[in-house]
């Protein structure tokens, strides 16, 4: 049977159960202040900024400074969440850290913020799932709760994805950014997590890698805008069917930012109206693992996010890796 068959894996539905519900309950993000124009790179890699622009929807985006770090940016992002949450770092349980960018090997970025901020008493590791990383993250850290190993977990998405970069490929030069989102989660959080799938799909054709022997992003780009639409596309609609609900029922539709494009099909593919799915690629560029909390905190500040509703939270990633989430707003 290939990867194409199977049945993704579905959560169960205790997180219907009102107890065991948890949910988002503080929203933090940063980015770095440099910040780097399409003509820049047109002009770099020999082509006219508009064709970047009709192929990723990206007219800027922020790059780290020499000698600044993701956890930097991570730490940022972590405390405004912890201040929104009502939280103090020395009551977290667990840290963790989705990115396929760390600053180093070892050790992972976890615990350097955890220590940080003051999260002595945490568990802290690094979640790498690529660009779906964030809704493993989140993943890890609903199951902690859920299962009474914590109470208070910070799931941190940090990327520094412009130093994976080829700066001469024009495949690629143009579509990566740097920034961080975090978010606490608690038991009855205010955005609570529902319904969710993680499945992967193997790259056999090595579409979407970084090997260790240039430590640079290597793409086929017509690949990857396929099998994204594609599979983001099949995990939307399983969690809103599981749900049973229809896509019309969804408010707003938060996915990784790859590229415009693809945001753009996978609205069509849902039969949604452009601006019930988030778009906020064009001034910071794809920023991995980051992109969704970046996004949500995008729409926030835009006022599209409703007071009660549903959220769905899709991504797609190297792997192949791919993942939605809904998430029902509480009334407050």
């Amino acid at each position: 049977m290939s990867s194409l068959e199977l049945e993704p894996r579905i959560l169960p539905a205790a997180r219907t159960h009102a107890a065991q519900r948890v949910g988002i309950a503080g929203l933090g993000v940063a980015m770095p202040e440099g910040s780097v124009s399409t003509s820049t790179i047109a002009e770099r890699v020999g082509v006219e900024p508009e064709w970047i622009t009709r192929r990723t929807g990206i007219h800027a985006r922020r790059h780290l400074a020499p000698g600044a770090t993701i956890a930097d940016l991570g730490e940022r992002a972590a405390r405004d969440a912890l201040a929104e949450a009502g939280i103090d770092a020395g009551e977290l349980d667990a840290v963790l850290v989705a990115t396929a960018s760390a600053d180093e090997v070892m050790p992972c970025a976890a615990p350097l913020i955890a220590g940080r901020i003051g999260a002595g008493r945490a568990m802290a590791w690094d979640v790498n799932l690529a660009c779906t990383g964030f809704l493993a993250g989140l993943e890890q850290g609903a199951a902690l709760i859920e299962s009474g190993r914590a109470t208070n977990v910070l799931v941190i998405a940090a990327e520094a994805l412009s130093r994976v970069t080829d700066h001469a490929d024009r495949k690629t030069a143009a579509l990566f950014g740097d920034g961080a989102g975090a978010v606490v989660l608690t038991p009855g959080g205010g955005l609570a997590l529902g319904r969710s799938i993680l499945f992967t799909e193997a790259d056999e054709d090595r579409a979407l890698v970084i090997a260790h022997d240039d430590r640079l992003v290597r793409m086929d780009g017509q690949v990857v805008f396929a099998r994204a639409v594609a599979a983001m596309e099949r995990c939307c609609r399983t969690v809103i069917e599981d749900a049973g609900l229809v896509p019309a029922d969804i408010d707003l539709v938060v996915p990784h930012q790859a590229n415009a494009r693809i945001t753009t099909a996978l609205a069509d593919r849902l039969g949604l109206a452009p601006e019930r799915v988030v778009d906020a690629i064009g001034d910071v560029g794809n920023t991995g693992a980051a992109s969704i909390p970046l996004a949500l905190e995008a729409a926030r500040r835009d006022g599209r996010v409703p007071e009660t509703g549903l959220l769905l939270f899709t991504a797609f990633g190297a792997g192949f890796a791919a993942g939605a989430l809904l998430v029902e707003i509480q009334a407050s």
